[in-house]
């Protein structure tokens, strides 16, 4: 069977690498000649919205899946034509636009933090005055790794963030005080089975996802519940197909929806070394209608994401139970080029390895890392 996959960036190459072993080929559609996929299969580089490369991409495709959520929606749906396409269309709609996701999970009764759209100045002084600071303003579309956001914390604010964001759509957030991110990561198979992944703790700095603990420690049976019921119930609504994501904030009166992402996520890395099995093999065998693989955790780890450049290959795979995972792209700063999982028997021993990779001095990766 062959697998086309929009975008080649890691989340490509690493559904590759998962898909090897089951025989599975791959075609990917990227606009970068350069990108991490390009060893590994083929690659038909054009825009999204080349029609030429739209023609040749699918031929003797058996599905289409994608590893970005903001592939052109009039693409996929172009593609779909002619091959089915996973997960599904409705499930890209919307989670390319804030406002539709967050109004999406207030139907389904999933809470999301107070939000009103703005589009313009005036609208955002008063949904300011109706949510109050500190509140986050967000550019609805093509958002993410903390880009298209500006925190306001007071008056004095405003008019920065419009300056900074305004003239596209625009949602404000009210800001919730949370005790920690989680994610839930599933996957749902064309017959509707799920299957739930253990909650997983994030940390991030500077809106970057830097490190994701797993499974999250101290999980109450009600968050665990609740959790898998929101995603359920959202997978159910779109007849999803594939791994989803949703990224909550847990506060003292239960889980608050943040976002979702209707692809293989990068807090579910971990799964790869520390999950019977990788949420990237369960994804294809989603999209291809195989049996679900087992989605139970194997000890515990911490996956830490290389952001800028890499630690030395010898020193990260001289502590215990270090799995390094470099994407093959050029050290740049804010650039997700490579993650470390480091598995371990107990959380105190996962914990401990954590602290032993913080201590590193960065340098280069060694050569044929």
């Amino acid at each position: 069977m062959k697998v086309g996959v929009l975008g080649g960036g890691q989340l490509g190459r690493m559904l590759a690498l998962a898909g090897y072993p089951l025989g599975l080929r791959f075609r990917f559609l990227d606009p970068a000649p350069e990108s991490p996929v390009e060893e590994l299969a083929d690659l038909v580089v054009g825009r999204f919205d080349d029609l030429d490369a739209l023609a040749r991409f699918p031929a003797g495709l058996d599905v289409i899946t994608y590893e970005f959520e903001n592939v052109p929606v009039e693409a996929a749906r172009h593609l779909a034509r002619q091959v089915p396409v996973y997960p599904p269309i409705a499930a890209l709609e919307v989670s390319q636009d804030r406002l539709a996701e967050k109004t999406l999970f207030t139907r389904l009764g999933i809470p999301p933090a107070p939000f009103v759209p703005v589009d313009t100045l005036d609208e955002l002084r008063t949904s300011v005055v109706r949510l109050g600071f500190p509140a986050v303003l967000k550019t609805r579309r093509l958002g993410y790794d903390g880009k298209g956001q500006f925190l306001l914390r007071g008056d004095a604010d405003v008019s920065l963030a419009w300056q900074a964001l305004g003239g596209v759509p625009l949602v404000l957030e009210g800001f919730v005080r949370f005790e920690r991110e989680l994610s839930q990561i599933a996957v749902r198979g064309r017959t509707g089975e799920v299957r739930f992944y253990p909650l997983v703790e994030n940390h991030h700095q500077g809106g970057i996802l830097r490190r994701s603990i797993a499974p999250a420690a101290g999980v109450t049976e009600a968050a665990a519940n609740q959790a898998a019921e929101a995603i359920r119930k959202v997978m159910d609504h779109l007849d999803y197909v594939g791994v989803l994501t949703i990224e909550f904030f847990q506060t003292a009166e239960g889980l608050v929806a943040n976002e979702m992402a209707p692809r293989v996520h990068n807090s579910g890395h971990w799964t790869i070394e520390g999950a019977r099995t990788s949420q990237f093999e369960n994804h294809l065998r989603a999209v291809l209608g195989l049996p679900l693989g087992s989605t139970e955790s194997v000890g515990h780890c911490v996956m830490v994401n290389l952001i800028g450049e890499a630690p030395t290959t010898a020193l990260v795979l001289a502590i215990p139970g270090a799995h390094m995972h470099l994407y093959g792209k050029k050290p740049r700063p804010g650039r997700k080029i490579g993650h470390v999982t480091l598995w371990a028997d107990t959380p105190e021993e996962a914990s401990a390895r954590q602290a032993l990779m913080a201590g590193m001095e960065s340098g280069p990766a060694s050569p044929g890392a």
